[in-house]
């Protein structure tokens, strides 16, 4: 037969099972405050978002019983990232695009 576990060894078990504090306050991609961004997750309505309380930026997205606050912030910075990435590739097409425009209106 086992050996029985000690009150001491039980209550070590399960200390071990609790999990890792995670972040719940992040910086802002756009104004930079460290801190400022808080997510709140509305499971009942599966809504997630995070908003900045210095410049008012704010990211929502789809939640679900796993989600947490550090998923909502990556995902808002994934997205930033993702919209900078088209902006640049973008403005690049629209200077072009422009100086062309420049060009034939002088000629008229």
């Amino acid at each position: 037969m086992g050996k029985r576990k000690s009150r001491v060894s039980k209550m070590l078990a399960t200390a071990k099972k609790a999990a890792p504090k995670l972040e719940t306050a992040f910086s802002c991609p756009f104004c930079d405050h460290g801190g400022a961004v808080e997510c709140s997750i509305d499971i009942k309505h599966m809504i997630a978002e995070a908003s900045c309380f210095v410049c008012q930026a704010r990211y929502s997205t789809t939640a679900h019983a796993l989600t947490e606050p550090i998923d909502v912030y990556s995902e808002w910075i994934d997205q930033c990232e993702l919209a900078k990435a088209a902006a640049a590739a973008g403005d690049d097409d629209d200077d072009d695009h422009h100086h062309h425009h420049r060009k034939t209106k002088r000629r008229s």
